[in-house]
């Protein structure tokens, strides 16, 4: 009877790394090593993931009024610039649709560094707001209820789902991404014939 396969197996299982070695003789399975080893998970995960940069930023003609967003996603050489806008809605509104948009891009799992010139959007990650308002029943510290609930309950799934830092850059400060975010999103909000509509904060003013 001769040897028929020789099969190794690595597997994670919770916070530990398993490899084993096993030959296939006959009918039975012998094995040769079985080992496991700690790892950080977090750590094994960033190894693996993409490594994207993004940009974004929002624009608002009147504050409410005609809005739009820009962003662009770089992955090496490869660069993707995307925009929006909508009849009706507000910067900060923008602010954080160009963030959603852009991750909503990405297929798989990323580690990302994202750049925004909204403090609003960085503080509330930095500082953790997002995670104060999620625990108080989206209820601010000054008592009164979260503005724009739907767009941060959407990018709070977003950043499940990726691993990503959140950096702020000063506008209008001749960061070449930045300057053409802003543009894009400018662009959006100027447009005359722009027919989408931001039901969410529409839903508002009624």
């Amino acid at each position: 009877m001769s040897l028929q396969a020789f099969i190794p197996k690595a597997f994670i299982f919770s916070d530990k790394l398993h490899i084993r070695f096993e030959v296939e003789f006959g009918n039975k399975n012998f094995i040769l090593f079985n080992k496991s080893q700690n790892i950080n998970i977090g750590e094994y995960n960033s190894k693996i993931m993409k490594e994207i940069i993004i940009y974004t930023d929002g624009a608002c003609k009147g504050n409410p009024g005609p809005g739009g967003y820009g962003a662009v996603l770089i992955y090496k050489n490869s660069r993707k610039e995307i925009s929006g806008g909508f009849r009706k809605t507000t910067n900060n509104r923008m602010e954080l649709l160009a963030s959603i948009k852009a991750l909503s891009i990405l297929k798989q799992a990323c580690s990302v560094e994202l750049y925004t010139d909204s403090k609003y959007i960085a503080n509330a990650i930095n500082k953790n707001w997002l995670k104060s308002w999620k625990i108080n029943n989206w209820i601010t510290s000054k008592k009164e209820p979260v503005k724009n609930k739907d767009l941060w309950t959407e990018l709070d799934l977003l950043l499940s789902k990726h691993k990503v830092i959140f950096n702020w850059v000063k506008g209008h400060a001749n960061n070449k991404e930045n300057e053409i975010c802003d543009v894009l999103a400018s662009n959006e909000a100027a447009k005359k014939n722009n027919s989408e509509i931001d039901f969410e904060y529409e839903k508002l003013l009624k």
